[in-house]
């Protein structure tokens, strides 16, 4: 039997072969490294996942295309960006996962965010497999029109790579329900069908569904309560910072908000923002949905209690509670140095991979509850897979019905990584639970499957 040394030195080749093969590529290497490293323990346990290349499968994306995106601004210029769809792991089902809109995006960050999708989407039980994509478009500033001709463009090359049993796209950073309206029109357009499980953050009156907009950050809090709970605590009382003002922070704060929590700041590029009555939802909604604005705006609005900080970091400021909603590797070694100092008792990620790997080995080392993004935000993706089986039988779920459905995943999600860990001498260590027990569904079915 493969000792856990001589299985840890395989992995540790693999790593080094990730890092020749894909060069440049340091969100992805930094995902594999971090998923890898907890592996050793199954894979001496279980020599039979070693044996048919599964891990060297595993991280070899299925499919990565890459495509051109012409399009014309209000003035007729013509601007090319990038398009990208990387369709990682298709063992437990269709592909899915989001589309991104932002300049940052490329290759290795795309490949990042569906390695990472393919064990959160195995969390849920759902039966879908791990995909990611988007471009390097950015639709800040940009006219309805102008989004419009470039999601247009986007969709008539990305059609022919998906579909509601081939891949499922939905929305992430900077694609959000109006970008999903484009998409989907253009889909329907070329290929004439209404084939509504093809993506997923539809308008709730053509295919969506209710509470799809609140389920990451509906599901974050979520998870960050049951990890409360096994320390004896509750959400009620417990004060919080939350970095972002997209829909994933704005809906983590009125979670937060409805459990009794208090909610105290919000972010975005140009600083943040600290309230101490607590984040006012309806004018962050204004400002951020309807207005398109920045976070300064809501400081001047709000009045005395609330004050702009240009720069800087969210997670200076003091609180039981840290939920970074924004983007990946958000919250460093220095800050999560800070938070131990200032007291926090747990982190909970609702962007992925918002903790760089120093800062996550601080607040475990410390004591602290962390909640990898995997476990705790796949509530967004679990109800883009119920929005997909309310589509294949036409029905639409009652808010009430997704929100219970949603509550019993985020609770299984958190169960398993629990006693997962326990099981793999790891009490307490959710990035380790995660990272097996989703490894673990997901080779389950590769060798099933065999060797493809």
């Amino acid at each position: 039997m493969t000792t856990r040394s001589e299985t840890q030195s395989t992995l540790t080749h693999l790593l080094t072969e990730i890092e020749h093969r894909n060069p440049a590529q340091p969100e992805f290497h930094q995902a594999a490294h971090e998923v890898l490293e907890t592996l050793a323990p199954v894979v001496a346990a279980r020599p039979e996942y070693a044996e048919p290349g599964l891990i060297e499968r595993l991280v070899e994306p299925e499919r990565q295309v890459i495509f051109r995106v012409p399009w014309q601004d209000d003035q007729g210029r013509v601007h090319v960006n990038r398009g990208f769809r990387v369709e990682f792991n298709s063992a437990l089902g269709p592909y899915k996962g989001g589309l991104r809109f932002h300049p940052s995006v490329n290759l290795g960050v795309i490949k990042f965010l569906g390695f990472e999708q393919i064990f959160k989407n195995a969390l849920t039980g759902l039966g879908i497999g791990g995909g990611k994509g988007g471009s390097d478009f950015d639709p800040h500033g940009r006219s309805d029109a102008e989004v419009m001709r470039f999601c247009q463009s986007f969709m008539t090359e990305l059609y022919r790579h998906i579909g509601e049993h081939t891949d499922v796209p939905a929305g992430d950073i900077g694609v959000g329900g109006r970008e999903i309206g484009y998409l989907f029109g253009q889909y329907r357009r070329i290929t004439n069908r209404w084939e509504a499980g093809v993506l997923t953050g539809k308008g709730q009156g053509w295919g969506g569904s209710l509470i799809r907009p609140e389920a990451t950050g509906y599901g974050n809090v979520l998870f960050a309560a049951a990890m409360l709970r096994e320390r004896g605590e509750d959400l009620e009382g417990q004060t919080a910072v939350v970095s972002g003002s997209g829909n994933v922070a704005i809906y983590t704060i009125e979670k937060l908000t409805a459990l009794g929590a208090n909610a105290i700041t919000c972010s975005d590029s140009s600083g943040y923002v600290v309230d101490e009555k607590g984040i006012d939802l309806d004018l962050l909604k204004q400002i951020k949905e309807v207005e398109r604005g920045r976070v300064d705006a809501y400081a001047e609005r709000r009045g005395a209690s609330a004050r702009f900080v240009a720069g800087g970091s969210v997670w200076d400021v003091p609180a039981d509670l840290a939920l970074p909603s924004a983007t990946q590797n958000e919250l460093t070694e220095a800050d999560a140095e800070t938070l131990i100092r200032n007291g926090v008792k747990a982190v909970s990620e609702g962007a992925n991979m918002p903790t760089t790997p120093e800062a996550v080995h601080l607040l475990q080392k410390a004591g602290v509850a962390f909640g990898p993004g995997k476990a705790a935000n796949a509530g967004g993706v679990a109800v883009s897979a119920l929005e997909m089986a309310q589509n294949h039988a036409r029905t639409a779920w009652t808010a009430q019905r997704v929100e219970e459905e949603l509550a019993a995943i985020m609770t299984s999600i958190h169960t398993t990584c629990h006693e997962t860990a326990e099981r793999y001498d790891a009490p307490g260590d959710y990035v380790t639970g995660a990272n097996i027990a989703g490894f673990e569904r997901v080779a389950d079915a590769m060798l099933a499957q065999g060797v493809i």
